[in-house]
């Protein structure tokens, strides 16, 4: 296959603890009449630069997301449904894997991933992904911090107080040369593997540049109760 294939990463490997006792993952809870997921799945959907969404999900929960897919995204073939691994690189890298399997995977193979419960990602945060991405190589989606940050080693007394002007919050997508992306995290020691909080970690280890793309404000993650709320503000305000 010629050229760089892109493809979108929706990784809802999450089981939403954080919300509570609840019964589904969060993903599958709903905001303004439709889950979570679908919101999310949307964006790309309504994005021709993605040959293919990729939605990985847990094992038990494969069927009711592609139930939900046939449901309100009808008759789209760009969507699959895959098995999310343990932890998320490990689902990222299922993606991956997938992607050869299908034999479109060459150094020019992009993947932006994303949560699945970040529903209010927009079409300028998914282009700017994809040109960093293509250009740089891996970008990560991030705000400038408005809070203070206090760093504490023991979680009991302030350790250090960084310059603010020089933190972010990371958000998603964070996008990739995916064959690159690949190589390096089979690179990594099994005790790097072990302290990487998301993809970007693996390139930061590595000592490789990640290029910074502008988040909003706007796209929040659903964890908690409250950003359920928050969430059908928006949906509202739309």
């Amino acid at each position: 296959m010629e050229g760089s294939n892109i493809y979108g990463v929706v990784l809802a490997g999450g089981k939403g603890t954080r919300m509570g006792n609840v019964e589904k993952p969060k993903q599958f809870m709903e905001i303004g009449g439709k889950p979570i997921i679908v919101h999310t799945i949307e964006k790309f959907v309504v994005n021709a630069e993605f040959d293919k969404i990729l939605v990985l999900s847990p094992k038990q929960w494969i069927k009711h997301t592609g139930d939900l897919i046939r449901k309100y995204i009808p008759g789209n073939d760009r969507i699959v449904v895959l098995e999310g691994g343990v932890t998320r690189n490990e689902t990222i890298m299922n993606a991956i894997s997938y992607i050869d399997r299908e034999g479109c995977l060459n150094e020019d193979t992009i993947i932006v991933t994303h949560d699945s419960v970040r529903p209010f990602v927009t079409h300028r945060i998914l282009e700017e992904n994809i040109r960093y991405a293509r250009e740089f190589g891996a970008c990560d989606t991030v705000i400038p911090a408005t809070d203070t940050i206090v760093e504490s080693k023991d979680g009991q007394m302030i350790s250090t107080i960084p310059d603010r002007m020089e933190m972010y919050q990371g958000q998603t997508p964070q996008s990739f040369k995916a064959l690159h992306l690949r190589s390096l995290y089979q690179s990594l020691s099994k005790q790097e593997k072990e302290i990487l909080t998301d993809a970007c970690k693996i390139l930061v280890i590595k000592g490789e540049k990640v290029h910074l793309v502008e988040g909003e404000e706007s796209n929040i993650k659903i964890t908690y109760p409250y950003d359920m709320r928050v969430a059908e503000a928006l949906l509202g305000g739309r």
